[in-house]
């Protein structure tokens, strides 16, 4: 049977310990939906942070709504320095998804180097290396460092948002139920009722008319 672990201060008590004063956790999330933003968020914590605050924290997929949207304000309260950013529909259809994902990343960064105002940070980041110095990219990183996982929360909580009001002004596509991705029910109702100016047109949708 396989044991399930939750994510830790491990990679970052590394970076703690080589002097590194602050250490950023960076997730996004709608990088495969079909409607809808990116969105990208970046998560400091202190290294003295009382972690029994952040015992429930987890990848945010494996969290029920309601205890993520809770999650998110206590992240926010624990956190030294946080920060939202996302990336539209218009550019995701002009310049494609992947230069989307790398560049809302980017955002987040860029915001919270602003915020520490100090060069001496080093960056950990979900899946995803965005090629630049003092940064790690971790594969599955929101199941092993708990900012990344903080950081998969609050840019969650924030999209799942957005999608919910999408839905009041596109009802037919369901959007607060399937968030923008390709559920059965979302095909049927771009098959039904042609795409909305949520849609990802950058993305093979056609196949679904």
């Amino acid at each position: 049977m396989k044991i399930l672990t939750k994510p830790s201060f491990e990679e970052e008590q590394i970076l703690w310990n080589s002097n590194i004063n602050y250490v950023i956790g960076i997730d996004e999330v709608g990088r495969g939906a079909f409607a809808g933003p990116i969105v990208a968020a970046g998560v400091v914590f202190h290294p003295n942070v009382n972690i029994d605050l952040l015992c429930d924290v987890n990848d945010s997929k494996l969290i029920r709504p309601k205890l993520r949207e809770e999650l998110s304000e206590v992240i926010k309260e624990n956190a030294l320095f946080w920060t939202i950013q996302q990336i539209d529909i218009n550019f995701i259809n002009k310049f494609g998804i992947g230069k989307a994902n790398a560049q809302v990343m980017k955002n987040a960064l860029t915001e919270l180097r602003i915020k520490i105002k100090s060069e001496n940070y080093y960056a950990l980041i979900d899946g995803f290396n965005l090629k630049i110095p003092k940064q790690k990219a971790i594969i599955n990183g929101d199941k092993i460092s708990l900012s990344i996982a903080a950081a998969s929360i609050l840019a969650k909580v924030f999209r799942d948002d957005i999608m919910r009001q999408a839905s009041s002004k596109y009802p037919n596509y369901l959007f607060a139920k399937n968030k923008g991705y390709g559920t059965l029910e979302h095909r049927e109702a771009i098959r039904s009722n042609g795409l909305c100016d949520y849609h990802r047109t950058s993305f093979d949708l056609q196949k679904f008319l």
